[in-house]
């Protein structure tokens, strides 16, 4: 209950906010902000970019976990897993850890496929192997991806269903609770209106399948198992709310009744991954009533016209 008042109050201040339709933010007003510094950098394997890092909070915890996944249009050269610092370090503050996830884009030496996802794959894996020294739980796991990193934390959570004969495929079980998607790419197919054509041939380059979207696109690997939400900014150019609904109307059509979507309106990309906006306000509220008291109505309340 004490969620769906949160909400119910979000909803109204957002509405009465978006009214004034607000100048959207820019990369440059988000990295001006003083930068915070993660806890930790861990490596999990032998290329710079094969890092992550830790913001643990302080105290002895366990603590609940987020695996958290940057975008950038799968490339490194535009963005790296630095622009989800204040995130992180907000989250850190409210008591949750954060497994902030470098990987190497198609613009990198061994990025694309299979590198992009075996690396995605080895990240998490990296978590499980360090959970104990760090105290960190990966039971109730969630997976949080912005752009390309929501299409990365979807095909995360859907990597038990890839086919036995792909490349891709990691035999440990991630025991991931929600994936929650910010302005992400759920359907590679139409990603190209996002990130450009050739960034998304470029990704699917190394696959040898007859079908190089049978074990990379979260859209075709429905029926899904684990609870997602896909939040969009609702003047989000670079993911509009579109994608979401596409990806969510596929989802029902497979008989998978466990995605959700919802659009913020009067924010853009940029406000979804930064502390302040009305995007990430309704993420942490979210994100909080999960991990603390495992209420699932706040996905509902954020689209109550969703079955």
């Amino acid at each position: 209950m004490r969620a769906r008042l949160a909400f119910a109050g979000l909803a109204l201040t957002v509405a009465c906010a978006a009214q004034a339709q607000p100048k959207l933010m820019g990369w440059d007003d988000l990295m001006a902000r003083p930068r915070p510094t993660a806890t930790a950098v861990v490596a999990y394997g032998p290329d710079p970019l094969q890092v992550a890092e830790l913001w643990r909070p302080d105290g002895k915890g366990p603590f609940p976990t987020v695996l958290m996944i940057h975008g950038g249009c799968w490339r490194s050269g535009l963005a790296n897993l630095h622009i989800m610092d204040w995130v992180a370090e907000d989250l850190r503050k409210r008591g949750i850890a954060v497994w902030n996830v470098e990987y190497r884009g198609v613009d990198r030496p061994g990025g694309g496929y299979p590198g992009t996802f075996r690396d995605v794959n080895a990240a998490a894996d990296a978590l499980l192997d360090h959970a104990r020294q760090y105290g960190l739980r990966t039971d109730r796991l969630i997976v949080l991806g912005h752009s390309a990193g929501g299409h990365l934390a979807l095909w995360l959570a859907a990597r038990d269903r890839l086919p036995a004969a792909s490349p891709l495929r990691d035999p440990r079980r991630l025991d991931i609770e929600w994936v929650v998607g910010l302005g992400g790419i759920p359907d590679l197919a139409t990603a190209q209106d996002s990130c450009g054509e050739k960034t998304v041939a470029r990704l699917l380059a190394g696959s040898k399948a007859a079908d190089p979207l049978a074990d990379t696109s979260p859209a075709a690997l429905l029926p899904g198992t684990t609870a997602r939400i896909l939040i969009h900014g609702g003047l989000d150019e670079t993911a509009p709310p579109a994608l979401g609904r596409a990806y969510v109307a596929k989802a029902r059509a497979a008989g998978d009744r466990r995605a959700w979507t919802y659009a913020i309106p009067g924010d853009g990309h940029v406000e979804e991954i930064a502390p302040g906006s009305r995007t990430w306000a309704a993420v942490t509220l979210g994100l909080e009533s999960v991990v603390k008291s495992r209420d699932h109505a706040w996905v509902l309340q954020l689209n109550p016209s969703l079955p």
